[in-house]
């Protein structure tokens, strides 16, 4: 197949649109309709259901966007370490990181501390924020953040996909008893996160054909999750947290699960770069540690 039409094709898919797509690879849009025509044809398959109002992608075309996201990936990689004989481009350089404060406080930095080991010429500069940052004004290369970006000229290599846990120490479950269902949140302090005006009060649970939507009240609230989880291990409420964030409490005991016939959304958790151009070497062993970490933790628990 034609790498500038797989490439093409996950741009339409996370654009939901041929014209904004075929403009932002520089083509026209018929140009770009004759490539999605043929990579449909290779495949045998309709990728994408096509209205005068609506583009919307079919479930072949998600299944195949998520291998021709990692078949990209690999080429990547490998066009990025093919130069040098010794096995791979040298890790070297400066690398400007955003990550979110739990993750950046309790997974990020001794990741840090094995990549600088690895690779002592590369120097690592991070920043630890909840905020989304500005690429160009902050100077970041690189963003680690939950959730899909919105800007479709960035490259959003997919990390993990991670179940929300319910939980809540020991000793606040002495003290004012566990929750058996969802709704008897309602009697209990739960700890909230709030960013960029939006405060996340509503936690989502299923069973079977039971679907609940929850808004919770709290009387702490923060703009720093890391604090949301301390404050949860210091017993003052109930907290709604990424199983990577909490992963280290469960293990130990410092928070005990809720809930647990229950399933909440998962979140999928990205590693964001401005555009293609820009994804160096570095970037390409610290995703790879990433995940190999990532997955660690989570087969682990």
């Amino acid at each position: 197949m034609n790498t500038s039409d797989l490439a093409l094709f996950v741009r339409i898919a996370h654009t939901g649109s041929i014209t904004a797509s075929a403009k932002q690879a520089g083509i026209t849009t018929a140009a770009a309709s004759s490539a999605l025509k043929r990579l449909e044809k290779n495949l045998n398959v309709q990728l994408f259901i096509r209205t005068t109002r609506q583009l919307r992608i079919t479930s072949a075309g998600e299944n195949f966007l998520f291998y021709c996201q990692q078949a990209l990936d690999a080429l990547e990689k490998g066009r990025l370490t093919s130069g040098d004989t010794n096995g791979g481009e040298e890790i070297k350089g400066e690398l400007r990181l955003s990550v979110p404060s739990d993750l950046g406080r309790n997974i990020i930095i001794p990741m840090i501390d094995e990549m600088l080991q690895l690779h002592p010429a590369l120097a690592i500069d991070l920043t630890v924020s909840d905020s989304i940052s500005d690429f160009f004004q902050d100077k970041v290369d690189l963003a680690l953040r939950y959730g899909k970006p919105k800007d479709s000229n960035c490259i959003a290599f997919h990390i993990a996909s991670i179940k929300r846990i319910t939980c809540a120490a020991p000793s606040y479950l002495a003290e004012f008893g566990a929750p058996i269902y969802p709704n008897d949140l309602i009697q209990h302090q739960c700890l909230l996160y709030r960013a960029g005006g939006r405060l996340f009060n509503t936690w989502q649970y299923h069973n079977g054909d039971e679907t609940l939507k929850l808004k919770v009240a709290s009387n702490r609230i923060c703009n720093d999750t890391d604090i949301v989880r301390r404050w949860a291990v210091a017993g003052y409420g109930i907290c709604y947290r990424s199983e990577l964030d909490i992963h280290a409490d469960l293990s130990m005991g410092n928070l005990i699960p809720l809930f647990t016939n229950y399933e909440s959304p998962p979140v999928e958790l990205y590693l964001i770069c401005p555009s293609r151009e820009q994804v160096t070497p570095a970037i390409i062993a610290f995703r790879e540690m990433l995940r190999e970490k990532c997955t660690q933790i989570l087969i682990s628990n």
